[in-house]
């Protein structure tokens, strides 16, 4: 019965937005409709001084309500609430209002990070992105979360164009074909043209499930970048290029320093939920970030005057939803593709007595609160690990109970994945190699070299290093169950199967011995382990200790004028 409920709800949704009945306001006309359009003379540019309004979203995780955000503020924590579609929406509009030469884009990680998009395999977020009136879109790492069909079919279901100049299709044997979408967009407004070029993630197949990104072939930027901007500066001959990307603040601080990237004034950059709220100026280009989960609106003003890009003007924005009432149209949108789910995903399974958050580096509430779960369900392993995700926005609101809930639907926001539990056997050598290699791709200090998320945490495990140290010797102390690591011994480790991988491959640890699939999931083991202990307390227990950086790391960039608060 439940699966045919789902079933028509899908039909349901997929019908209404696909024939635009699930709408507010016109209909967006893509550029490829010109085409049909008698041939007009040559768009002059306007005299006189004008300003454009370039507005960019990333990372929003599939946060569509108002959520609590964390801030670093004076050295502590401070929590306030943020975000939310409908109040986005009104952001828009008045914003749209107050400067109607305003284009509005998002840069990615649309489709995975809830429940809602779980259920519905990210069908429910068409129609909010739709009403929401965003002009261009770019694929995030995280868009292939149902694999290639689905992505396809999803960003394909958006009105605006995407654009995304380094994501192939496999033919077959590894063979690149045709690029998946556009590599660039050229917005022309009052005569002047602004040219968009988008990259996602290369790393995808390493840093996600093998699984999900299969047929899909994936490029450096630096392939073919300075080709696209000759073609956006000589042949559509436009006076500001900006570069969309989903790659990470290191990596695009990486790219803006390239001569590639010659020709690029700035970056929108994506993945790495860095609040940038001054660019940061490279040898090449300017770049930013605006943070994650609607919580934030990057601002870039540009002052046109004769046809050229004279000033521009950054800033990050925060959205209140004191500042910015609920939009009744996305409030409408919102209820009704959340109705058949909502008893599911607001069942609260658990609480906390503390704030719940991932944004420290090194540890946080949250991967304690999976790792003491799993250290519960196995209590015979050495050692439990942890992803080193970065999705999933803070809960530190308390109920009527004085404690801080836990949904079902917050598991999914930890967790979107319910992958498998899974154990295996590791030599002490192998850790303490697989160590090295994870502590790199956090504080790699070739920037190209970093990986993606924050480090993996573990439990079980006590590791002293140095963060900012070098290559292959950063780990200086490893202790077992309280006792020196033995590098000849073996040790079991649990951590979460990824669709795709080898049996011999857990948590990206290579030839791993008597692998063994569990029956139980990291949300049953998380629902279970909440069940008999809630309230918890998740601290963190200082595992894993920076010789040469505070535990509260807030970010892995270094060496550029950047602080996150």
């Amino acid at each position: 019965m439940e699966a045919n409920s789902r079933r028509k709800f899908l039909q349901t949704l997929a019908l209404a937005s696909g024939a635009g009945l699930l709408t507010a306001g016109p209909t967006r006309t893509l550029a490829l409709d010109t085409q049909t359009l008698p041939v007009s003379p040559p768009v002059v540019p306007r005299p006189g001084r004008f300003t454009v309004s370039i507005l960019q979203t990333t990372d929003v995780h599939c946060q569509i309500h108002p959520h609590d955000e964390l801030f670093w503020e004076q050295n502590k924590t401070v929590f306030r609430k943020a975000g939310g579609y409908a109040h986005l929406a009104t952001f828009f509009r008045r914003y749209r209002k107050k400067n109607p030469l305003t284009f509005i884009t998002d840069t990615g990680d649309m489709f995975q990070g809830s429940q809602l998009s779980v259920e519905t395999q990210g069908a429910a977020l068409l129609p909010l992105l739709n009403n929401l009136g965003y002009d261009l879109y770019l694929p995030g790492n995280w868009e292939v979360i149902y694999y290639k069909k689905n992505m396809q079919r999803l960003l394909g279901s958006l009105w605006a164009p995407k654009v995304c100049a380094n994501m192939y299709h496999d033919q077959g044997n590894g063979t690149k074909g045709e690029l998946i979408f556009p590599p660039y967009y050229v917005w022309t407004v009052n005569g002047v043209k602004i040219g968009f070029l988008g990259y996602t993630d290369p790393l995808v197949p390493l840093r996600q499930s093998p699984s999900y990104s299969k047929g899909i072939i994936y490029s450096k930027p630096e392939d073919n970048l300075a080709y696209y901007v000759s073609v956006l500066r000589e042949q559509e001959q436009c006076a500001f290029v900006i570069v969309l990307a989903h790659l990470g603040l290191s990596q695009q601080i990486h790219l803006a320093n390239q001569e590639a990237c010659k020709g690029v004034d700035y970056i929108l950059g994506g993945d790495t939920h860095e609040r940038v709220r001054e660019p940061i100026s490279c040898t090449y280009a300017k770049v930013v970030e605006p943070g994650a989960f609607g919580s934030f609106v990057g601002e870039l003003q540009l002052s046109v005057e004769d046809g050229k890009v004279v000033h521009d003007a950054y800033r990050l924005l925060e959205i209140s939803p004191s500042a910015y009432s609920a939009d009744r149209t996305l409030v409408s949108l919102i209820d009704q593709v959340e109705k058949p789910f909502r008893n599911r995903i607001h069942q609260v399974v658990g609480y906390s007595t503390i704030p719940l958050y991932r944004y420290f580096v090194i540890e946080n509430p949250i991967d304690t609160l999976i790792l003491d779960a799993l250290r519960w369900r196995l209590p015979e392993v050495d050692v439990v690990l942890s992803n080193g995700f970065r999705f999933c926005p803070p809960r530190s609101t308390r109920d009527h109970t004085g404690h801080i809930p836990i949904t079902n639907g917050y598991l999914y926001d930890m967790l979107p994945v319910d992958s498998p539990v899974k154990t295996a056997r590791v030599t002490g050598k192998q850790l303490r190699d697989w160590l090295e290699k994870e502590l790199n791709n956090v504080f790699a200090r070739d920037a190209s070299e970093r990986f993606g998320g924050w480090l993996v945490k573990f439990d079980g495990m006590q590791v002293r290093f140095y963060a900012f140290g070098e290559k292959g010797r950063r780990v200086q102390e490893v202790t077992i169950g309280g006792a020196p690591l033995q590098e000849d011994r073996n040790y079991t480790i649990a951590a979460c199967e990824r669709e795709g991988d080898p049996d011999t491959v857990l948590c990206r640890i290579s030839n791993v011995q008597e692998p063994r699939l569990w029956p139980h999931t990291l949300h049953d083991v998380m629902r279970d382990y909440l069940k008999e202990h809630s309230p918890v307390t998740p601290e963190p227990r200082r595992n894993a200790i920076a010789l040469d950086a505070p535990a509260t790391l807030l970010t892995q960039v270094t060496g550029v004028p950047y602080q996150f608060r």
